[in-house]
């Protein structure tokens, strides 16, 4: 939700969809490609090209298992260069590089825990790193998630709300800064996990030269922002897998406090909401249903809105399009594992942001969303895959690559 959450999508989509941070941190907040998710990594709005990544990606975990045995490793190393191609950050790469191991040397019921790295370089100026990890121990009793990212993203924005996400003008922005984000949470009884979150961030956002007439600039450009909040998150998660759920559900809330008194620029609140439900409905066959709605009270900047079009939410459009005080989207895809590690999605869904107030949710400004894509099993052992998405919006289209699953 601050700067830096813009920063955070972009450099480490691919990699926090590997831990999978996009259940963790609900990162939806922020005008960048978005680059990974509740899973989701690299999200291209609007390109083309060819790319030969499963070959690559295999190469990577051979190269990753062999290391493991001569090193003694117990876990899976993930490694791929993912390319990027968005109108809003320009052509690209996220190399990215991830462990995946059990915390505990006899815990046999926690999930696994992750940690890793991922950079961006684009053709446009936009560059930047971060690194992180999620760890669960004692058994699934605990869950901590770190995370720091540095860099700079240049891309573009259009307004707030849906008529200025309509219109064709747009202002060109380079927004850098740093984030730090922590997390601990503790299971409490009927499988739910509760505890608290602490983001901090700074950054400058500035304008950089157009031709042409452009949207209206945002109120604070040139000044150093610091963004500060304190919030809870509490969940419920009965995948058997947390890389490619087959059964179960997952579900969040979390809700985040920016305030003067912790040393934030802007006050405001944030308010994310997420529920994934998984059936298995043939042989290698999995069905796979999203809803999210977010909410934001209070004075935000622009980039703490609500923010279509990242973290999966939903594919089909340039991130950071359509962005207002209110949103609500759900999709369903379908998923299906083929021989020589290959597979096939299909998704669809819809979805609408709105400012609040007498302003409701009308059919007339949905934004709808469909398309598919093939995927390519990176790790075996926990079923990771890499996947390319096509997809089509209202008006527009997106090709991304991620790690692990949309959501």
């Amino acid at each position: 939700m601050s700067l830096s959450r813009f920063q955070l999508k972009v450099l480490l989509g691919a990699l926090f969809s590997i831990l999978p941070l996009g259940d963790v941190l609900d990162l939806h907040a922020a005008p960048w490609d978005d680059s990974l998710n509740a899973g989701t990594a690299a999200q291209a709005a609007t390109g083309n090209g060819e790319v030969n990544q499963p070959s690559q990606s295999n190469t990577k975990e051979a190269t990753g298992k062999k290391k493991n045995k001569k090193l003694g490793l117990p876990g899976s190393i993930v490694a791929a260069p993912l390319p990027i191609v968005s109108p809003a950050i320009g052509a690209g790469i996220i190399p990215i590089v991830g462990y995946i191991f059990q915390f505990g040397k006899d815990d046999k019921i926690s999930p696994p825990s992750t940690i890793g790295a991922a950079g961006l370089i684009t053709n446009n100026g936009s560059s930047g790193f971060g690194l992180g990890g999620q760890l669960f121990m004692k058994e699934n009793t605990y869950a901590i998630t770190s995370l720091y990212v540095q860099g700079n993203v240049n891309y573009n924005l259009y307004g707030v709300g849906t008529a200025a996400g309509d219109s064709a003008l747009k202002i060109p922005l380079d927004q850098t800064g740093h984030l730090y984000f922590g997390e601990a949470l503790r299971r409490i009884p009927w499988q739910f996990f509760i505890g608290p979150r602490f983001w901090t961030g700074d950054s400058v956002v500035t304008v950089r030269p157009s031709n042409g007439e452009t949207a209206v600039p945002p109120s604070d450009l040139g000044l150093h922002t610091t963004l500060r909040a304190l919030g809870f998150r509490i969940m419920r998660d009965t995948r058997p897998n947390h890389f490619y759920p087959t059964a179960g559900m997952f579900t969040q809330f979390t809700s985040d406090f920016f305030a003067q008194a912790l040393g934030s620029k802007y006050t405001f609140q944030s308010y994310r909401f997420t529920f994934n439900k998984y059936w298995t409905v043939g042989k290698n066959q999995v069905l796979a249903y999203n809803l999210f709605n977010c909410n934001t009270g209070g004075d935000p900047p622009f980039y703490g809105n609500c923010i279509y079009g990242t973290n999966n939410e939903l594919r089909g459009y340039e991130a950071g399009r359509y962005l207002d005080r209110y949103m609500i989207a759900t999709q369903v895809e379908y998923r299906v594992s083929l021989p020589k590690k290959f597979g096939l999605a299909a998704f669809g869904g819809i979805g609408e942001v709105v400012p609040g107030g007498k302003e409701i949710f009308r059919i007339d400004n949905f934004l709808p969303s469909i398309g598919g894509g093939p995927r390519f099993e990176l790790s075996k052992k926990y079923h990771v895959n890499l996947r390319a998405d096509f997809a089509r919006g209202k008006g527009s289209w997106t090709w991304s690559m991620g790690v692990g699953e949309a959501f």
